[in-house]
């Protein structure tokens, strides 16, 4: 479905198997595979890591200098460097606000409320996805119920299969095609990581309907706007391949936060 609507300018595949032994005669094996593709959309160059992860498993998060706290960032490279990160991407910067829940790997960060209509995306230990508000739950109610990783940004771009933004919708006030960062769930431990470039003359970068309408094509039933701008990052296999821009040059911009698969 994808290729009949995107040009797909590159791709490539790495599959890492670990190995991780639940007892001394007991074994298991777990395989990630996960392939590169870069499209052209709406005068936008965008990448795309499509990810398999094994049954029960879900994406992590690392912390910038594995600490939690407001003015510790560091560029989303380094930070999955530390980590030995097979692709990243930037996260929800969560130390540039005050509010907004934080749980990173099961661990409960920050459980101040950001507002009752705040959407946060849950990664759950099932290895699933879903969009909640924050004004329906607490973050230890969402602990409670095996979240993994919750991260407060947004908007949700698709709920449910449906797309759940407009035209007008965008964060902030920045009413423009912009840098942007976003985690797709298309069903069955499948995931996309994406990030659209923008702010250059190259590539112009998306609104967030263009963003959702594109995640929607990639088959995603549930999909979550990450922090963008200058923060839009992708980290695969030692190098960033995505092209940031901070302050009107190609730099990446230090942050609190990523997403990972190793």
């Amino acid at each position: 479905m994808i290729e009949q609507r995107y040009q797909q300018v590159s791709s490539s595949v790495s599959t890492k198997t670990a190995s991780a032994s639940t007892s001394s005669s007991d074994t298991t094996y777990s395989t990630t595979s996960v392939t590169i593709k870069t499209y052209e959309e709406n005068s936008t160059t965008i990448h795309v890591a499509d990810i398999y992860l094994a049954a029960g498993e879900t994406i992590q998060s690392a912390l910038a200098d594995n600490t939690y706290g407001k003015n510790i960032t560091d560029t989303t490279s380094n930070i999955a460097e530390s980590v030995d990160a097979t692709v990243a991407i930037n996260g929800d910067y969560y130390g540039a606000r005050t509010s907004g829940y934080v749980i990173r790997n099961g661990e409960l960060l920050r459980s101040t409320k950001a507002s009752d209509d705040q959407e946060d995306m849950a990664l759950w230990n099932d290895g699933t996805m879903t969009i909640i508000t924050e004004g329906d739950f607490t973050a230890q109610e969402l602990l409670d119920k095996g979240a993994v990783q919750v991260l407060s940004f947004g908007p949700g771009l698709i709920i449910d299969g449906e797309i759940s933004v407009t035209s007008s919708d965008e964060v902030g006030k920045a009413m423009a095609s912009n840098p942007r960062t976003a985690v797709g769930y298309l069903g069955d431990n499948h995931y996309v990581l994406v990030v659209a470039d923008g702010r250059a003359t190259e590539s112009q970068g998306l609104t967030l309907l263009e963003l959702a309408k594109f995640m929607q094509s990639l088959g995603a039933t549930q999909a979550y706007n990450l922090d963008g701008g200058g923060s839009s990052t992708m980290y695969y296999d030692g190098a960033v391949i995505n092209n940031p821009t901070t302050n009107g040059s190609t730099s990446e911009r230090s942050v609190s936060d990523i997403l990972y698969v190793k």
